[in-house]
């Protein structure tokens, strides 16, 4: 991922200070996440694919898009946030039209710190467990087997303010940053 980062950065014609910039990351930071010297969380790397103009799962993607893609299980790749109360791991193949995550979001914890807007398209299905999906300061309740179809223009996160786990699929079209 860390040479893929640079090499995104250096093909958009970005310095480190731009792109410092852009994200409110440090360059000493910028540079050890190139460099592989260093982890970035999940909002860091949502903050590189936005200002680098990616789809987030692209940032570790090698070539381009296979025509099929078996993905296994064990596999996935894997973002989450630092203490891991929210994980994703990539179910559809980097690169694609649509993007397919599997999430899990842990008792009272949120997707976000605030709601977030990107242009895109968004079901989310409730696996197990229950969610909240908040959307322009509206909160929907979802339970096992309940969707939700949203404009990603519109604020939004997943919350769960519930006493157990919370398994869910996202799908992304066109992949977000």
């Amino acid at each position: 991922m860390s040479s893929r980062i640079r090499e995104l950065r250096r093909s958009r014609g970005l310095t480190l200070g731009q792109v410092s910039k852009q994200t409110g990351l440090s360059v000493a930071m910028l540079s050890q996440v190139e460099r592989g010297q260093s982890d970035p969380s999940l909002e860091s790397l949502r903050r590189l694919a936005e200002a680098l103009r990616i789809p987030l799962f692209d940032l570790f993607r090698t070539e381009g898009p296979e025509p099929v893609a078996v993905i296994r299980h064990d596999e996935r790749r894997l973002v989450s946030t630092p203490h891991r109360h929210l994980t994703y791991s990539q179910v559809s193949r980097s690169g694609g039209k649509v993007e397919v995550l599997e999430g899990t979001l842990d008792p009272g914890a949120a997707s976000s710190e605030s709601p977030r807007t990107h242009i895109s398209e968004e079901c989310v299905l409730v696996l197990e467990g229950s969610l909240i999906v908040e959307l322009e300061a509206i909160d929907y309740a979802l339970d096992a087997g309940d969707s939700c179809h949203f404009d990603s223009a519109l604020p939004h996160r997943f919350l769960n303010p519930h006493p157990e786990k919370a398994r869910f699929i996202v799908s992304v079209t066109p992949p977000s940053n």
